[in-house]
């Protein structure tokens, strides 16, 4: 049966200890009777994009890493996935229920070819690049993942943005038959995101296809997912049926559930400390490193990405706009 998509979009320095607080969603039980801080929502005037450019030369220089990778063993078992479950081997431990085969997505709004194109149609012609990216989590820990595919500019250039194309939202599938989470409203389903058009455009941006030279599996956002490796990870939506242009900040899911502790932008900042912990570092999982006692190192602005995208926010106060 063909997959529906749903509606496009309308225009100390530790983390709390993992055994007390798994996930968000029990923190966000825990503390759903406090009132929110009032800071950047979705509600507000947003700056302007940025005029800023960046050299090729800057961007490879962003493609990848030398430090340590983590372990494809623990990329793929510890995930926040909730549509599969909440605690962290839940999307692992799943049933393998995603159909993927076909798949399509439905990119519309403010371009001028709109349509719903089958992803082999989506990708056609753009060969699939490894980029080793940092990846920071909002909960305090971290990645170095190799990924595979495609910068998101040379997609949705085919589908020429007009002026009015302010943001690019995307929305994943919600379909409580394939995803065993959705059944339950930990969050207002289906996930949303959205990025600047100017951050979509970046080259570092990335549409992932793989991960570790082979095609994403099923936890990891299968068969389609977003990676922008200077945000916190929560911004990589995952399985992807939807891309629109908007005018407007569009809605994002954790934003609209908790907005004074999940910013529309996101970036990674040690300056700007979550409500409940720092963000000044980060357990690293990588190697054989224990999961949840690896090594805490700094965090850096924007992931250690600051040369490549700082400029995007020239002017910008991030703790605002965080």
């Amino acid at each position: 049966m063909p997959q529906r998509h749903p509606a496009l979009p309308a225009d100390a320095d530790a983390i709390t200890e993992e055994a007390v607080y798994r996930d968000r969603r029990r923190l966000l039980a825990a503390f759903g009777l406090l009132p929110t801080l009032g800071l950047a929502g979705c509600s507000e005037a947003a700056p302007p994009a940025s005029k800023a450019v960046v050299t090729p030369a800057q961007a490879k220089s962003g493609f990848r890493t030398a430090e340590e990778q983590t372990r494809e063993l623990d990329a793929t078992t510890y995930n926040n996935f909730y549509e599969f479950g909440t605690n962290k081997d839940d999307p692992a431990n799943a049933p393998k229920t995603l159909r993927t085969k076909p798949w399509s997505v439905a990119v519309g709004g403010h371009c001028g070819k709109p349509g719903t194109l089958a992803l082999e149609d989506l990708l056609k012609g753009l060969q699939p690049q490894e980029r080793i990216y940092r990846m920071r989590c909002v909960e305090g820990w971290s990645m170095v993942i190799p990924w595979l595919g495609v910068p998101l500019a040379d997609v949705l250039k085919r589908f020429e943005p007009t002026s009015k194309a302010k943001y690019v939202a995307f929305t994943s599938l919600a379909d409580p038959r394939q995803m065993p989470g959705v059944r339950v409203p930990t969050l207002d389903w289906p996930y949303r995101e959205g990025l600047r058009i100017d951050e979509a455009m970046h080259p570092l941006t990335l549409l992932a296809t793989g991960m570790y030279g082979k095609a994403l599996p099923q936890q990891n956002g299968a068969p389609l997912r977003l990676v922008v490796p200077w945000k916190y990870g929560f911004k990589g939506i995952k399985s992807i049926v939807a891309i629109t242009f908007v005018e407007r900040m569009p809605k994002t899911s954790w934003n609209m559930s908790q907005p004074s502790e999940y910013g529309f932008y996101s970036n990674v900042n040690p300056a700007v400390d979550h409500p409940r912990w720092s963000q000044k570092s980060e357990r690293r999982i990588a190697g054989s490193a224990s999961k949840l006692f690896a090594e805490r190192i700094p965090t850096r602005p924007f992931n250690g990405y600051a040369e490549q995208v700082a400029s995007l926010y020239a002017g910008m106060d991030l703790k605002k706009w965080f």
